[in-house]
């Protein structure tokens, strides 16, 4: 079974970009064998700075058993926000190592969509995430076109995550063996 996560970062609970999230969740993953999990940092936010705290340490692991994670967040002042930063900041060095993370971003106009790729990529791959692709920005601004482009997206993302998947398989094939990669070209 596929574990996915979405870890929001907006500060007020069940937030239109935890929503935005879920619905790319369910757009990616399909009718897949999967379980999503929704962490909704809004609850926690008394416990984000208290060392230790267990309920905490527990979503941090709950996420690193994660095959996918998908970090969101609002734009505040050009990047993400502070109670997603204190989340991963309570990771080790490679503390989501072996996950795949997806960096989504909502914002209200297109001045920012860079912001998922410039500021929370490099985070993710510096916890030793896998990040296959550029960081996702929906502008809230389109909230009446919102479905038609979250699922324009999750159908990008699944492209990209395929290419991998045959250039995974094309890396483990035995040798001698023609590849689906070496057959396409």
């Amino acid at each position: 079974m596929l574990k996915v996560s979405i870890v929001v970062g907006n500060p007020k609970p069940r937030s239109r970009t935890a929503k935005i999230a879920e619905s790319f969740a369910r757009g990616l993953v399909g009718s897949s064998d999967s379980s999503l999990r929704i962490i909704d940092l809004a609850d926690h936010v008394d416990e984000i700075f208290l060392w230790p705290a267990e309920s905490l340490q527990e979503l941090n692991q709950l996420v690193a058993d994660s095959d996918l994670a998908i970090f969101c967040s609002p734009t505040y002042k050009a990047s993400y926000t502070g109670l997603l930063k204190a989340f991963l900041d309570r990771y080790k060095a490679n503390g989501l190592s072996g996950v795949t993370a997806i960096a989504l971003m909502t914002g209200a106009d297109m001045g920012h969509s860079m912001a998922p790729t410039v500021n929370l990529v490099p985070l993710l791959l510096e916890l030793g995430a896998i990040v296959p692709t550029r960081g996702i920005y929906f502008n809230t601004s389109q909230m009446d076109q919102i479905d038609d482009l979250v699922q324009s997206n999750a159908a990008l993302t699944r492209d990209s995550l395929n290419v991998l998947r045959r250039l995974a398989e094309a890396i483990d094939a035995p040798a001698g063996a023609t590849s689906k990669m070496a057959r396409a070209n």
